[in-house]
Formats: structure tokens, C-alpha cells, sequence
């Protein structure tokens, strides 16, 4: 992408979670300013390095607070809402707070958000819920959640996709290193069982979903941004389309990088998350975006960065 030269502001709440601590360096690096509005929930200080940049300006507050949304969102091109309570287990526990996170927060972007200002949202996959065996989901499959969580989503995609001018992103589950780490994630939880535990018990192994980068992730906004005026009222998948993978493809994944992991599954029992689908990325590979990170790329970090981090500091519950 041209360097912006500081020119174009971007304007993220919930900037310093885990796809946010990735994404912000990535649109400094690239020469937009960038202004952050995060409560700062886990007490990460993940935005640090981004202090010395003077394109960096933080809020630090409420994402639904109409004050700071109006003064981070003031000569903004474009809005990126990553304020989250991601994922399917946190939603279902603090069922309000998720409503008011991720269906409020946006009302109070669209109610103060010019016509010109550009928003890129981060939507999930998760609504496809329960897909047809051998079947990919395609941004055309309908919508079908089997979770709080992927409602959500769902809602705040319809609305943001209906206020015009904008985009959005179906993200696959996202795995890797970032400066908010975290472990709770499906195929980084898998991993840091593998290299702490040396076992695992799964629950139907039979599970599919697909996954993605949390880097490939930061490319793909920024891809967005540069190819905007042409991906502009569309949603998009975005995933590897090498890994559509069951729970038990994933662990033998792993297991190639950890020959000591021993991988079981339980004849009774049910996964809480009940989601089990294949998906097609195709759409958004033909923008010419790529994802550079494979799986196997990705556990390698992992299994590096696990020698850093502790299991009990890394979670959204």
C-alpha cells in the first residue's frame, strides 16, 4: 500500500485486543493516523510501541459512550469497530454487555458517522452455524447462527452493510501470536494443551470450521482500504482456504510439531460450540488478496511464543 504520509485519519474502538494490536501498528507502518477508543477491559498494554508514533492518539473509555465516539470519529476516513465481546462462550455469559459492545456501539457510530467516512467491519463466519456436509459456505448461504455470539455479528453486519459506504470481513477463527494474546482461541488453545499438557480430549472431533492468520487478518483490512471503491457494499469470507478442518485434523496439525501430543476423544459429551461448516473463501481471493501465513506457520509461532506466555494470563473469559 502508498504510504499515506500521514494524510488519512482511521478511527478503531477496541483497538488494543488481539486483532487491534496487530492491525494498529500495521495502518501506522502504512502512514495513516490512527486514533483508539478501548476500555482497556484485560488491562493489556499492547499499544504500547505505538506511543512514540505522532500519528497515535488514544481514548481510553466506553465504546458506547457518544462523547469519545464523536471526538475519535471527527475527520476520520475511515471506521473500523473491532469492540468485541468475542466469541461464542463470553457472549453467552454477559449477554447485555455483548448486546451493548456489539449491536449499541455501532448505533452510536452510524449515529455520528458522515456519509464519507468509510467503515470496514470485522464479522464472523460463525453465523453460517451448521453447514451442509461438503458444502462450502459462500457469502450467498444463508444465515444461520447457533450462537449468541454469531447474532450478533450477524445484526451489527446487516446494519453497518445497510448504512452504506462500507464493507465487511466474515472472519474465519483467528490463530497466531499478537500483543494481546489470546489462548482461549481454537487452534491456540489446541496448542498450548499440546505444549503444556502433552494431551487432549475432544469432544465431537468430527467439528469443522475454517481459520485465518490473526496478521492475514491486519492484510486483509488493509487490503480493503486500498481496493475499497470496488469491494464497497459487499461481505466478505476471509479464511485459508487450505484449512477447513475438523477438531482432530487440527490437533494431528499440531502434533506434527509436537510428536509427544496425545490426542484422544470422548464418546460422550458435547462441544458447547456447536458450529460445524466448510468454507469458501473464493470471493475475496479474486480482489487479489492472498493470505501469507499458512496453519502450519502459525503453530510454529505458537509453539515459540507458549515458552513466553502463561496459560492463565491470555483469555476474553
Amino acid at each position: 500500500m502508498q504510504n499515506r504520509k500521514n494524510k488519512e485519519k482511521v478511527f478503531v474502538t477496541g483497538g488494543a485486543g488481539y486483532l487491534g494490536s496487530v492491525l494498529v501498528p500495521a495502518l501506522l507502518g502504512s502512514g495513516f493516523r490512527v486514533t483508539v477508543l478501548d476500555s482497556f477491559l484485560f488491562d493489556q498494554t499492547s499499544l504500547l510501541e505505538c506511543c512514540s508514533s505522532p500519528g497515535f492518539e488514544i481514548l481510553r473509555g466506553d465504546a458506547r459512550d457518544e462523547r469519545l465516539v464523536k471526538e475519535g470519529i471527527k475527520g476520520a476516513d475511515y471506521i473500523i469497530p473491532l469492540a468485541c465481546l468475542t466469541g461464542a462462550p463470553i457472549c453467552a455469559r454477559r449477554p447485555q454487555e455483548a448486546k451493548g459492545v456489539i449491536v449499541d456501539a455501532l448505533d452510536v457510530i452510524l449515529k455520528y458517522r458522515a456519509k464519507e467516512q468509510r467503515l470496514i467491519y470485522p464479522a464472523t463466519n460463525s453465523g453460517y452455524g451448521l453447514g451442509e456436509k461438503g458444502r462450502h459456505c459462500t457469502e450467498k448461504t444463508p444465515i444461520r447462527p447457533v450462537s449468541l455470539y454469531g447474532r450478533l455479528k450477524h445484526e451489527a453486519e446487516e446494519k453497518m452493510l445497510a448504512a452504506g459506504n462500507s464493507l465487511s470481513f466474515r472472519l474465519a477463527t483467528a490463530f497466531g501470536v499478537s500483543p494481546r494474546m489470546r489462548l482461549d482461541l481454537l487452534v491456540n488453545d489446541f496448542t498450548c494443551r499440546a505444549v503444556n499438557d502433552r494431551f487432549i480430549v475432544l469432544f465431537e472431533a468430527h467439528f469443522k470450521r475454517n481459520f485465518i492468520h490473526v496478521r492475514d487478518v491486519a492484510r486483509a483490512f488493509l487490503h480493503g482500504m486500498e481496493n475499497f471503491a470496488k469491494m464497497k457494499g459487499e461481505a466478505f469470507n476471509l479464511g485459508l482456504s487450505d484449512a477447513n478442518l475438523n477438531k482432530r485434523e487440527l490437533c494431528e496439525a499440531i502434533k506434527k510439531q509436537v510428536p509427544d501430543f496425545y490426542i484422544s476423544e470422548a464418546a460422550i459429551g458435547k462441544d458447547p460450540d456447536r458450529r460445524d461448516y466448510i468454507v469458501s473463501n473464493a470471493k475475496l481471493e479474486r480482489t487479489g488478496f492472498k493470505p501469507a501465513v499458512s496453519l502450519d506457520k502459525g503453530i510454529a509461532e505458537l509453539v515459540k511464543g507458549l515458552r513466553i506466555v502463561r496459560r492463565n494470563q491470555y483469555s476474553n473469559l
